[in-house]
């Protein structure tokens, strides 16, 4: 990319202060882009963008009217914003897919030239969630715009050195039970990406005319099984636990029923069918076209997840101290 090209156009970020988009948004700076951010009116996390010198507009996705002027002199949208966990399916429709179609409606009237959706893996579950229901809808309405050239982005399951949502979640999972119950034999292939790594394909997209009506896979460089998957996030967090293998029936049974009597039930379809189904994507095109080249997990963890010290370790290691 031609860094004085790129200074003299502007790009969009929405979802700009959540942890992916502000990584986007420095990452953009840095490459020459001048960048505007997209947040909700009064997110108090808006400073940090203001700090990495991206201008700050509010709106809420969900009101097309709060984004009549937010795309003028627009010119390339990174369509991040979007709910990832909820226990009421409409909000996934109201944000992710209708607050979708806003977006790509209000970006179309301002003439954007290149619209960047990032989507999920979720998409490609031969059994749908209402999340992954949501993102597919929303990305068959920004195929369908015809006003602006696209590309959409399909990230696994991402981490960082805060260990990512989806993940964190996973991680407190395994540490509840002194012997998990894993849902299913574990077999469910993955492939976690980086976080740096999934910025560092999304920065390659824009400017380039490459990604023009492309969908990728910005996945991780290596493929896991979910129940190594696991040891390992249980590894670098400095513990080992026993597995206990539950019929997926019997999970989705359960799920049913808690469903029926709470609110908010600690076991979900939705969370099941994250942990059984594959999320094995390809990211062959976006090397080739974008040049994108992924750790694998077990080195990304190395990057961002130190290995911790185990309670053992820690008390082997006061005894020798105490003794000399």
């Amino acid at each position: 990319m031609d860094t004085a090209v790129a200074s003299r156009k502007t790009v969009l970020v929405t979802g700009a202060a959540g942890g992916l988009g502000l990584r986007l948004v420095a990452r953009l700076i840095a490459a020459g882009w001048k960048v505007k951010g997209l947040a909700l009116p009064g997110d108090p996390l808006a400073r940090k963008l203001e700090f990495l010198g991206c201008e700050v507009l509010e709106a809420d996705v969900r009101d097309p009217a709060s984004l009549l002027a937010v795309f003028d002199g627009i010119d390339t949208v990174y369509h991040l914003a979007a709910i990832i966990v909820s226990h009421d399916p409409a909000v996934f429709r109201s944000v992710n897919r209708d607050g979708t179609a806003n977006v790509v409606a209000a970006a179309s009237r301002a003439g954007v030239r290149h619209f960047i959706y990032v989507s999920s893996a979720s998409v490609t579950y031969p059994h749908p969630t209402p999340y992954s229901d949501s993102k597919r809808q929303a990305e068959a309405i920004v195929r369908a715009e015809h006003s602006f050239a696209h590309t959409i982005v399909r990230p696994t399951l991402v981490y960082d050195e805060s260990g990512g949502l989806e993940l964190s979640m996973f991680a407190s999972y395994l540490e509840r039970f002194p012997i998990v119950p894993f849902i299913g034999r574990g077999d469910a292939q993955k492939r976690p990406v980086w976080s740096e790594d999934l910025v560092d394909g999304l920065v390659r997209i824009a400017g380039n005319e490459k990604a023009y009506g492309k969908t990728y896979n910005l996945s991780g460089g290596e493929a896991i099984a979910m129940r190594d998957f696991a040891r390992l996030v249980l590894e670098h967090r400095g513990s080992s636990k026993r597995f206990v293998y539950l019929p997926v029936a019997l999970c989705r049974g359960v799920a049913m029923v808690l469903g029926w009597l709470m609110k908010k039930p600690p076991l979900t379809s939705s969370a099941i069918a994250g942990i059984v189904q594959d999320a094995n994507l390809d990211p062959s095109d976006a090397i080739r076209d974008l040049g994108y080249h992924p750790v694998g997990v077990r080195e990304g963890f190395q990057h961002c997840l130190p290995i911790a010290a185990k309670p053992a370790a820690i008390d082997r290691f006061l005894r020798t101290r105490s003794t000399r």
